[in-house]
């Protein structure tokens, strides 16, 4: 294989593939439309707007929906190209993983079309007025920021185009594992706005909102990648068909486990038993349950079927393919489904007398922030809740097939890293994580908690010393694995930028200052996706600045003990400078969003943030202390072993360097008496 773009060969296989690509869109956006119609009337009754004509009320679901499908398709085919099969050995894309990869690149364009076309669709179905009779297209465009929802589409649009160009000249496997993330990315607005994102309990269903839509893109789009492998596959079996199918049956076991789970937590949040027979909502909601189950009944026969076939023969692709037909348009359905029930009136709320900080937080707070409230009054956080109990179960099954193999593994990290996840799991699950988006000298408990002591923690477990080791070796034939993957990201140049002690210093530093005298605390307080994006930057940003720091693993960068220890005295005197900055200002941040909760017991809210600069003030002795001692034994550690190496060699050659360095002394002397 050469460095350039693979050869894609041209035939008559080409043609079905995309056919049936553009066979699900279809049915996908007809029963949109389909479904859509039968519930028109009572969506333009509980809106009280006319009817904005057909061209809206039925080419907005269809849009949609055929939109949907190609950003399944992008995601599938970058997921392809990334992790279902292996590059060359040079790193360039071979002939599978390039055809995906352009796959992903049209799904992704036509992506951008069709979330540039919901723009205006979404104008015209919220104001009611035909789209023919309403603005010009700059207008639209700009009225789009006074609706919600046409502002997510605009976002959509504008990330989708991102990944279309990012995706063009690419070749090399490197970039694919980030296109994967940014068509991810352009789900998300979308996933934030809609039925989920308003009303009582929003932040749960809005997590497990996006939780189903992201397992539900990566199900569906590797399924119709690997329909589209199978369907192109090489006469001789030699195109990795066996290998990806295998893995695509472990990513799809997965994401029905996590869209069932997602998908019953939305439910129990919006609707009630009894609504799923008395609403046309109950109803969809009904049918969409039935096809996720048949899609589990037909991914468990792939398992048996199809994928077990491929290993025996990787010729026979035919059972795959089959049931991957009927697995596809039992999607295409789905999505249909799905669609329409975005636009089919909910039923009436489960309590319709919602207080104003359940209506803005998403839930009541029983009062002021006792500690039994803060230790024991919990509201379960979906996304980095289930992250910390997700990364405990992983490290420990990891620790467990070391030691069944008989290989040690200190239990000083296993402790260490287990606190990190109890950490994560109090700062976001507990009270701490109850009463933070409500008052700012909790936000800036669980800031700390996040930041500076479950990062501290999480890193002396050594995590990615742990997956070397555990995880199996693809070898030189071998197709690369996780294991390769990992290794991949570790010497990337990403990986080495990021852990430059300029940079991971300056993202530690930039999450105090940019954050709240920037503005952006002020414009984020009031958003739930805002706020699960800050606790990812605190927990992120503390990780790689210890990782760097004080980490067991091995960085791309490695540094000194001495510049690592001023690191440490060069960062955590700006946190108390920080928090001394907040003590002494006379403004609130937030002001108007605190306000508007209207706690009759929260009502000094300088004196609150007085507080929450306090504890940033003091909250730096603690991780100090740790880091420091951390530090120094590894210090004392390195020189240990270095001393060991030493020691060992002059065993090895009788100090053979000690007695060169004596004779070279010797020799000194010697020609220093005869120049006397």
């Amino acid at each position: 294989m050469t460095s350039t773009a693979p050869h894609v060969r041209s035939g008559v296989r080409r043609a079905p593939a995309w056919a049936v690509l553009y066979g699900v869109a279809a049915l996908a956006g007809v029963t949109a439309v389909a479904l859509a119609a039968l519930s028109l009337a009572d969506a333009l009754t509980a809106t009280g707007l006319p009817d904005p004509g057909p061209v809206t009320s039925y080419g907005s679901p269809f849009v949609r929906a055929a939109g949907e499908i190609a950003a399944v398709v992008a995601v599938g085919g970058f997921l392809f190209a990334a992790f279902m099969v292996p590059p060359q050995h040079n790193q360039v894309l071979d002939a599978a993983g390039y055809r995906a990869l352009r796959m992903g690149t049209a799904a992704s364009g036509i992506w951008t079309v069709c979330a540039v076309l919901m723009v205006p669709l979404t104008v015209s179905d919220v104001s009611g007025q035909p789209l023919s009779t309403r603005m010009s297209p700059a207008d639209i465009w700009s009225v789009a920021d006074l609706i919600d929802i046409a502002g997510a589409w605009r976002w959509t649009a504008l990330f989708a185009a991102l990944v279309t160009v990012v995706s063009i000249p690419v070749l090399r496997w490197s970039w694919t594992p980030v296109l994967l993330a940014g068509s991810l990315i352009t789900l998300l607005p979308i996933a934030l706005s809609g039925h989920s994102s308003s009303g009582g309990a929003h932040d749960i269903a809005t997590n497990s909102l996006t939780a189903h839509m992201l397992a539900g893109a990566l199900w569906a789009g590797g399924l119709l990648a690997l329909l589209v492998h199978a369907l192109r596959g090489s006469d001789d079996g030699d195109d990795h068909a066996a290998l990806a199918a295998r893995r695509f049956s472990a990513v799809a076991l997965w994401c029905f486990v996590a869209m069932a789970l997602s998908g019953t937590i939305n439910a129990l949040v919006r609707v009630r038993p009894a609504d799923l027979v008395t609403t046309t909502y109950g109803t969809l909601l009904l049918a969409k349950i039935a096809a996720l189950v048949a899609l589990g009944v037909l991914g468990w026969q792939q398992r048996r079927r199809g994928v077990a076939a491929l290993q025996a023969d990787p010729r026979a692709r035919g059972p795959l393919i089959r049931l991957a037909l009927v697995e596809a348009a039992v999607f295409g359905l789905t999505f249909g489904v799905a669609v329409a029930l975005g636009r089919t009136p909910p039923p009436p709320p489960l309590n319709p007398n919602l207080s104003i900080p359940a209506v803005e937080i998403g839930y009541d707070l029983d009062g002021p922030p006792t500690l039994g409230r803060l230790l024991f009054d919990w509201r379960f956080d979906l996304v980095l809740g289930t992250a910390a109990i997700v990364l405990a179960l992983v490290y420990l099954a990891g620790v467990r097939r070391l030691r069944r193999r008989g290989d040690a593994w200190p239990t000083g990290r296993v402790v260490a890293w287990l606190l990190g996840c109890l950490v994560l799991l109090l700062a976001t699950s507990s009270g701490f994580g109850r009463y933070m988006p409500a008052m700012f000298s909790i936000h800036m408990i669980a800031h700390m908690m996040l930041s500076m002591l479950a990062p501290i923690l999480l890193v002396l477990g050594a995590p990615v010393t742990l997956a070397l080791r555990a995880l199996p070796v693809a070898g030189r034939t071998g197709a690369p694995g996780p294991r390769e993957w990992l290794l991949a990201a570790l010497h990337s140049r990403v990986s080495q930028f990021l852990t430059n002690p300029f940079v991971a210093t300056g993202l530690f530093v930039v999450g105090f200052y940019g954050l709240y005298f920037s503005g952006l605390f002020d414009a984020a307080a009031g958003s739930h996706a805002a706020h699960v994006a800050m606790n990812v930057h605190f927990l992120l940003s503390g990780y790689l600045f210890y990782w760097v720091v004080i980490g067991v693993d091995p960085t791309p960068r490695p540094i000194p003990h001495l510049a690592k220890l001023g690191m440490v005295f060069a960062s955590l005197p700006l946190h108390a400078f920080f928090g001394v900055v907040l003590m002494g200002t006379q403004s609130v941040l937030a002001e108007s969003f605190y306000r508007s909760l209207q706690l009759p017991w929260h009502t000094d809210l300088l004196a609150d943030q007085r507080v929450g600069g306090g504890i940033a003030w003091a909250a730096g002795e603690v991780p100090l202390v740790v880091v420091l001692i951390a530090l120094f034994i590894q210090w004392r550690r390195t020189d240990d072993r270095i001393a060991r190496r030493l020691d060992r060699a002059a065993d090895r050659d009788d100090d053979a360097d000690l007695a060169a360095y004596n004779n070279m002394l010797a020799e000194l002397a010697r020609r220093e008496r005869e120049r006397g």
